[in-house]
């Protein structure tokens, strides 16, 4: 089963969950922040269900401490707070969703598995220069698992590059594969321009003359 960490300090309540939780995942239960980064450190988890309120190190602290050590695991956040602000503060830190308690077990575990399903996916990435590249989810993440979330054109674009990266592809050549036919050469340089400006120069190197390529590394 896949193992999941769950961060939460109220016994009762991590009691009920555990047992909602045990019959899809391995469960390795804590009741604070600070042992719970210990254990993420560790790796090994798919899954991330993390209580806002922690002794010690608070539910969004943890999270940025997971994503500054570039873990990538998925991190469903649970708060008792209604407010938009401390919803939006959870997420910039860099949770990937969070659930408002009290909650519905139904609705948990629907939103796990679609967090699984996604993590699953991004085990298929690809180094594109400093960047790492995630084609089924079409984001790219960069130092301290910083996530760029991309559009279709520019997945499509950036996926035809990395599936070639010693191919060094010319604007007729990625007008025809990504762009649909009406579409001027110029479009194929405005994209390239969009994923450089979302990401970094290097991600798509510019071969003169020719075309353009994946970055170094990829």
């Amino acid at each position: 089963m896949p193992r999941l960490l769950y961060v939460e300090d109220d016994a009762a309540i991590a009691a009920m969950t555990i047992e909602v939780l045990a019959e899809r995942y391995d469960v390795d239960h804590v009741a604070d922040g600070d042992t719970a980064v210990r254990r993420a450190l560790g790796g090994g988890y798919e899954l991330m269900l993390v209580d806002r309120r922690l002794p010690g190190l608070d539910g969004i602290d943890f999270v940025r401490a997971i994503r500054t050590a570039r873990i990538t695991t998925p991190i469903l956040l649970l708060t008792a707070l209604g407010a938009i602000d401390d919803r939006v503060a959870g997420l910039d830190a860099g949770a990937n969703d969070y659930l408002v308690k009290p909650f519905d077990y139904e609705e948990l575990l629907a939103r796990l598995r679609a967090l699984l399903r996604g993590f699953q996916a991004e085990g298929r990435r690809r180094t594109v220069g400093e960047w790492s590249y995630v084609p089924d989810s079409s984001a790219m993440y960069g130092a301290g698992g910083a996530r760029v979330a991309l559009t279709a054109t520019e997945n499509a674009l950036l996926r035809l590059l990395t599936d070639s990266p010693e191919h060094i592809f010319t604007r007729e050549e990625i007008l025809r594969a990504v762009f649909a036919s009406e579409d001027a050469s110029s479009s194929v340089d405005t994209y390239v321009h969009y994923l450089r400006r979302k990401t970094d120069p290097e991600v798509i190197e510019t071969v003169r003359g020719l075309g353009y390529r994946a970055g170094a590394g990829s």
